[in-house]
């Protein structure tokens, strides 16, 4: 049950929006991630969307359902819609989408991670989304910033007004876990209940984005009225 002060936190939300959030999810290619490691991303993002608890928070609100789009990203110019803008209001819609990522491939392998260049990357992928009532950008990766500018210059040059922006802070490789999961803590997330949700390595990934997806699509009814929490969960 939320309590009166996390009402008051709560979005506000658009009355004529025809869904109730734009999802973005952001997966991380840059060289540290290995072909195997790569193949667990997807495979747990798949897997976590086909999920019968998330199709069913999905699809928890039928008149206001969920658009989804994912990317990849590692250098400067090295980023790649995997999936394009997609309503999910269905669960044929929720299996496509997964299938298409499950069957998805890198597109590069050999550049660093230039998360200031997949931020910015993202934040103009909202421009073409449905008009929905909230937006969260959801990036992931198992690193820091290492080649261009870092996430406060891109939240201060692109169009990030109105978008909440959660991490996914994946472990078990270099640098450390712990620099690692600092980065994304006090660099990466942005706006009102933005957190940060952690993989112990890549073979805990799926476990960590069926958790974070529970979250961040939750919707909450209050008198007829849908809201979105702030963080999109």
């Amino acid at each position: 049950m939320v309590r009166l002060a996390g009402l008051l936190a709560l979005a506000p939300f658009k009355a004529e929006a025809g869904c109730r959030l734009a999802l973005l999810l952001a997966l991380d290619i840059s060289s540290s991630v290995d072909p195997g490691e790569d193949a667990l991303q997807r495979a747990g993002l798949a897997a976590a969307l086909a999920a019968p608890e998330v199709q069913a928070e999905f699809l928890s609100v039928p008149d206001l359902p969920v658009a989804l789009a994912v990317y990849e990203w590692s250098g400067r110019y090295q980023q790649r819609v995997v999936l394009p803008w997609q309503i999910l209001d269905s669960p044929e819609a929720i299996l496509g989408a997964a299938e298409a990522i499950a069957g998805s491939r890198r597109s590069y392998a050999a550049f660093p991670t230039a998360m200031g260049f997949g931020l910015g990357f993202g934040a103009r992928l909202f421009d073409s989304a449905p008009d929905c009532a909230a937006r969260t950008l959801d990036i992931s990766g198992d690193g820091i910033n290492n080649d261009g500018f870092g996430p406060e210059l891109a939240y201060r040059n692109f169009p990030f007004q109105g978008i909440t922006v959660n991490g996914l802070a994946i472990g078990g490789g270099s640098p450390s876990d712990t620099e690692v999961f600092a980065f994304y803590r006090d660099r990466v997330i942005r706006g009102p209940g933005a957190f940060v949700e952690i993989a112990r390595d890549f073979a805990d990934f799926e476990r960590a984005i069926r958790r974070k997806l529970m979250r961040e699509v939750a919707a909450r009814v209050y008198g007829g009225t849908v809201a979105i929490p702030p963080g999109g969960g």
